[in-house]
């Protein structure tokens, strides 16, 4: 039985144009559910391309690229993205000329929305933005509308975009979690100490909380 008592701190490195990062957050969201766990969940940056130019890449051609999936591969994992995610209410809406953007920016605009207490709604959006909508996350226009359409001042969102605003405080962050040896994303800290990678399923996600009850119980 999960101790509700005490709030689980999980922290979760991520980018927004990770699939089994959204993925994996709706499977722990359903775990947290199932098993009645207070918790309170904090973001941070993860850039799965640094590298990106402003312009992007071919979605597919990047894959191919970087993992050296077949395009039978790709369209397979796309197939069973689809699926997971229509289990989980989020749709991946994947097309032949979807691009794989840079995302320091939405990195930058999701810090300034922390300190404006909306990062997670933002950070929803995001992802909502690149799978489902398939609009450029990359483009300053569109990240101050996603911004406003979240209850975020527009003017304000801009601003920070092309001011360059929160780039060393991003930059800081994310090489904080290269340090901890986070290569690769989604990666969740549960209380500060146990570290999960990848998207585990619900089933998962219910066994490590009732782990981590049970390990609090212990030490109380």
């Amino acid at each position: 039985m999960t101790d509700t008592s005490e709030t689980l701190r999980i922290d979760i490195v991520s980018d927004v144009v990770c699939p089994w990062c959204i993925v994996g957050y709706r499977q722990l969201v359903r775990a947290l559910e199932a098993t009645g766990t207070k918790h309170e969940i904090h973001w941070h940056p993860f850039e799965l391309n640094p590298q990106m130019p402003p312009e992007g890449q071919n979605l597919r051609e990047h894959i191919a690229e970087k993992y050296g999936a077949s395009p039978e591969e790709s369209e397979r994992n796309r197939q069973r993205l689809a699926e997971i995610g229509a289990d989980l209410g989020f749709a991946f809406n994947y097309t032949d000329d979807m691009r794989m953007p840079n995302t320091f920016d939405a990195h930058r605009l999701l810090h300034w929305a922390d300190l404006q207490g909306s990062k997670h709604a933002l950070k929803q959006a995001l992802f909502a933005a690149y799978f489902t909508d398939r609009r450029d996350i990359s483009d300053h226009e569109v990240l101050a509308d996603i911004a406003a359409e979240v209850g975020l001042d527009r003017a304000k969102a801009l601003e920070v975009l092309t001011e360059q605003r929160h780039a060393s405080d991003v930059r800081t962050e994310q090489n904080f979690w290269l340090r901890q040896g986070i290569r690769g994303v989604p990666a969740m800290v549960f209380d500060r100490r146990h570290l999960v990678t990848g998207a585990q399923g619900l089933d998962g996600y219910i066994d490590i909380l009732n782990q981590l009850a049970q390990m609090r119980a212990e030490t109380h």
